[in-house]
């Protein structure tokens, strides 16, 4: 079954929301996912569609000093280990890298060991930042420069 990755509507915002848990299991991360993001930033919010639906998605925007910020980066649960978090990265990677960006960004809660091992894969430099969400909220901040087939930091 073939996979096709593409801009974001409205519908497939809802769509992810609502199959919630397919995408984070237990962890409620509702309040981070922004349909502004998806309106303002529609080239750089992604999603994979195939003919069973969503499989994965990436929601993200290039700052004005040329980062690629990824807010949310998702796979279903049925396609784990496919390597389409990997493909969704490339292509965020790309339509960022189109709209001004010289290296991505991300972050992640300390305990999230399965987001660092993921992003160390994919060449991120990660390190713990005491208060980065306020206080006694460290926070794991991941950098990497473009291109993503480049040389790593």
């Amino acid at each position: 079954m073939g996979t096709h990755i593409a801009p974001a509507s409205a519908a497939d915002f809802h769509q992810v929301v609502a199959d919630h848990s397919r995408y984070w299991g237990e962890r409620d991360l509702r309040s981070l996912h922004l349909l502004a993001l998806v309106q303002e930033f529609g080239p750089t919010c992604l999603v994979a569609r195939a003919e069973d639906g969503i499989r994965g998605y990436v929601f993200g925007f290039v700052t004005p000093g040329g980062t690629g910020y990824v807010h949310l980066i998702a796979t279903r649960d049925d396609a784990r280990g496919t390597g389409l978090g990997r493909r969704l990265y490339a292509a965020f990677a790309e339509a960022a890298g189109r709209h001004g960006a010289r290296r991505l960004k991300a972050i992640t809660s300390v305990g999230n060991t399965g987001s660092v091992a993921f992003h160390r894969r994919l060449g991120f430099d990660a390190r713990t930042v005491d208060d980065y969400d306020g206080a006694g909220r460290p926070m794991v901040v991941f950098h990497r420069d473009l291109p993503l087939d480049g040389p790593r930091p």
